[in-house]
């Protein structure tokens, strides 16, 4: 008796064990350990931050992406340039799958390059390509890993993993936190929305020089 006693209670001492563990685990993966991402590139030590929360299956985004380019070639020099995720996947199937293959080439060096083929191969009317894939990884997401010389092994293991939704999530709990509309593109400078009206021409298109505006105001600011 006394052994099937001590018994029971080894188990149950076991099993409680095994409770505690997972809800330490869980109340860990919950605390927000996991800080949102910082790709950057242009001044990395510059006083004006031009951050923009996207969407790859955003077509705004897309368009807004080309003008972005041509804003980052002007104040490479000058201003930090900062992405962060902001899928919308109650509208866009595959935005998630977008963002994870892009923090999956991240974890290689690669985040740009994706970036910039996410959005170049952006059907935007939503018809054909890897927005209305039914397996995006394997049917694109691959291949655009080999197109920027990833090893294609660890960029499928990397897609699924928790890391990439940890960062993924980091960044939309950063977004939560401005208490900004969710919508993609969503611009910030200096921790203050931009609202992308005030980015646009007169033709309603974004414009380098309605940007162009916004930031040399920053700078001057920040001075």
């Amino acid at each position: 008796m006394d052994k099937r006693f001590w018994a029971i209670i080894g188990v149950l001492i076991l099993v409680f064990g095994g409770i505690l563990f997972v809800n330490n685990k869980n109340t860990a993966s919950d605390s927000g350990a996991v800080s949102a991402t910082e790709h950057l590139r242009g001044n990395l030590d510059s006083d004006v931050t031009l951050v923009e929360y996207g969407d790859f299956q955003c077509s705004a985004c897309a368009v807004f992406s080309t003008t972005v380019d041509e804003v980052y070639a002007k104040y490479e020099a000058k201003v930090r340039f900062q992405f962060r995720h902001l899928p919308l996947a109650s509208i866009h199937q595959n935005a998630l799958a977008a963002a994870r293959a892009a923090e999956a080439a991240d974890i290689q060096g690669k985040f740009w390059e994706m970036h910039d083929l996410l959005y170049q191969n952006q059907d935007r009317a939503g018809q054909s390509g890897w927005v209305v894939s039914k397996e995006p990884l394997t049917e694109y997401f691959v291949g655009y890993a080999q197109q920027i010389k990833l090893d294609t092994d660890k960029f499928k293991t990397d897609f699924v993993s928790a890391k990439a939704n940890d960062r993924i999530n980091a960044d939309k709990s950063a977004f939560a936190k401005t208490g900004a509309q969710e919508a993609t593109p969503a611009f910030f400078i200096n921790g203050e929305q931009i609202q992308n009206s005030e980015l646009t021409g007169s033709d309603g298109l974004p414009s380098v020089e309605a940007f162009s505006k916004v930031i040399d105001q920053a700078l001057a600011d920040s001075k």
